[in-house]
């Protein structure tokens, strides 16, 4: 499948680790069709259409590839806590490539703070209750996860198809509830305004009700990807 290259013709910028949002706030709020959440609480945008149909497709193909169960840091004991499959997608995939690209261009976050891109797949009934992204610093499995890299910073996390119902993400503190739809990104900040982590992004992938629910998800830390 050919993957389109032309919507960012420039190379992307490098503003960062994000940790200091500014940067990334104002390449984002100057960025045509960005939206941003008016909430003092969290600093989250959602952007249509950043993926394009066929980038979509082949990235659902790459996960339907790779995917296993889905696991988490600190397990609470809950089984069903999260239920979805995950699959870490290769850095040399064409469609990956592109992602990676349009996601740097979009948000300004330099690619060496990054993850690899994981992908997320929800069939009917399965769910991610509700959980922050970032690591808590009192957490059993905190230096194992963060002794490299340190914690994260951003998350970026695109839709790539929408589920016949349910599968909507929600941001239970600030009541804002999206919906998941074919190229959308949603992105946020892990932090407050002063650095430290910021509960307020405690958000809940719902139960897919009917169809499947496919996303990709690219994490930043404090510090270089180092694993």
């Amino acid at each position: 499948m050919d993957i389109a290259m032309n919507t960012f013709p420039d190379d992307p910028p490098t503003l960062g680790n994000g940790l200091d949002p500014t940067p990334i706030i104002t390449r984002l709020s100057a960025t045509p069709g960005v939206q941003r959440l008016p909430s003092p609480k969290l600093t989250l945008f959602v952007k249509r259409d950043v993926l394009t149909p066929e980038i979509c497709s082949a990235l659902m193909t790459r996960i339907d590839a790779v995917r296993r169960p889905s696991t988490i840091a600190d397990s609470n004991g809950d089984a069903a806590y999260r239920t979805s499959e995950t699959g870490d997608l290769p850095a040399d995939d064409p469609a990956v490539i592109e992602t990676e690209r349009r996601i740097a261009m979009l948000t300004g976050l330099s690619p060496e703070y990054g993850e690899p891109i994981q992908g997320q797949r929800y069939a009917v009934g399965q769910e991610f209750k509700q959980h922050t992204d970032y690591f808590e610093p009192k957490g059993l499995d905190y230096h194992q996860y963060c002794a490299l890299s340190g914690n994260r910073t951003w998350t970026v996390m695109l839709y790539l198809n929408t589920p016949e119902a349910g599968g909507a993400t929600r941001f239970k503190v600030v009541d804002k509830l999206i919906q998941p739809e074919p190229g959308k990104m949603v992105a946020w900040s892990n932090r407050r305004a002063d650095g430290s982590t910021n509960p307020a992004t405690l958000h809940q992938a719902m139960k897919v009700r009917a169809g499947v629910k496919y996303v990709i998800t690219k994490w930043y830390r404090e510090r270089p990807w180092l694993g």
